[in-house]
């Protein structure tokens, strides 16, 4: 299986609420690296700009209020199937619907304020760590190393 790398946000409720540490207590227990972190705030056009899929749903206003309204942790989690996994560990999108021990469940606030962001596919993944990272920090996605050691290179 090859290395794969997905972005991460942790969100304002969980900044919030102090979880931060928790949850990449979580993510480091899962086997994931951390290949790149920071914390920003995002002004309101920029996560209008970020969430662009999503500008005919009608929680779109809500939703970019609610990202722009404190601080994010942005990352980039890297290991085998990474997508699949950090949507696992995640849990669903409404934390009453989340299995018990995903990041949800235990640290959401609801289906708004859940606590985390995760891509949803390789494509996704390149879009959206292309948005707070400069190309060169991600993996190739056209030709997705199949060592840690290809990944260094």
């Amino acid at each position: 299986m090859a290395l794969e790398q997905t972005l991460a946000i942790i969100k304002p409720d969980a900044i919030k609420n102090k979880h931060i540490g928790h949850i990449i207590e979580k993510i480091e227990a899962k086997g994931f690296a951390i290949q790149q972190a920071f914390m920003l705030q995002l002004a309101q056009e920029e996560a209008a700009e970020f969430y662009h899929i999503h500008a005919d749903k009608p929680f779109f206003n809500d939703l970019t209020t609610f990202m722009s309204s404190a601080p994010l942790m942005i990352m980039i989690l890297e290991k085998e199937n990474a997508i699949a996994e950090w949507r696992t560990l995640m849990g669903a999108t409404n934390p009453s619907e989340a299995e018990a021990g995903t990041i949800r469940a235990e640290y959401a606030n609801s289906i708004d304020e859940n606590a985390v962001h995760g891509s949803d596919s390789v494509e996704t993944a390149f879009e959206e760590i292309t948005f707070f990272f400069d190309a060169d920090e991600a993996l190739d996605f056209e030709e997705t190393p199949e060592s840690d050691t290809a990944a260094s290179e």
